[in-house]
């Protein structure tokens, strides 16, 4: 099997699981929720990259169609908060060389630290979509006389900022445990035989 097929294949394992993990009640009234499915979609976007992450995104984003999981009020909003917002969460893959390096150099602090900027930029590169949907098609309904711009803001940054903390204990929590889960078996192999001559 070609390395390109694998990690194909794992992408698509890890879209499923995420969108399987978006089934779980984690929704506090209309607009607070925790996106449980970003805890593996950093983990393989760290591990593989971010063209690995962005493809994993996209698909975890088009999964909410067939599994009825999109909120509809038009066609440029479901593009923007599906397939757009969840393609750019896997940017959290523009760290994965630098984990890599860490790791291999047994620097686990400096690992840590790439772990949590990775989990940052891939939340924030989301989330930035919702907030854009947030204020073009969603400012309408605007609570407690907020602007369109300052309701999006508090309603999607909450949310926003939740979902890249939980990203970030339970990858780092892992990456304590098992920080060979952040390196392709390819790659550890390759570095263990080029430290043995």
């Amino acid at each position: 099997m070609s390395k390109e097929l694998k990690v194909w294949i794992e992408g698509a394992i890890i879209a499923a699981l995420a969108m399987a993990l978006s089934f779980i009640p984690t929704s506090i009234g209309v607009s607070f929720s925790i996106s449980l499915g970003v805890i593996p979609m950093t983990i393989f976007s760290l591990r593989r990259g971010w063209k690995a992450g962005v493809m994993a995104g996209l698909l975890w984003g088009l999964l909410h169609f067939p599994t009825g999981r999109v909120d509809y009020l038009s066609v440029i909003q479901v593009l923007i908060e599906y397939p757009i917002a969840f393609t750019f969460g896997g940017f959290a893959g523009v760290y994965a060389a630098k984990v890599r390096q860490a790791t291999l150099a047994g620097d686990y602090k400096k690992g840590r630290r790439y772990i949590l900027a990775g989990a940052f930029t891939g939340g924030l590169a989301r989330y930035f979509w919702h907030f854009v949907a947030g204020v073009v098609f969603w400012g309408s309904y605007a609570m407690w006389g907020f602007s369109p711009v300052l309701y999006s803001l508090v309603m999607n940054g909450v949310s926003g900022l939740a979902t890249i903390a939980v990203a970030v204990v339970v990858s780092l929590l892992i990456y304590q445990k098992s920080p060979e889960l952040f390196i392709p078996k390819e790659v550890r192999r390759a570095h263990q035989l080029q430290n043995s001559h």
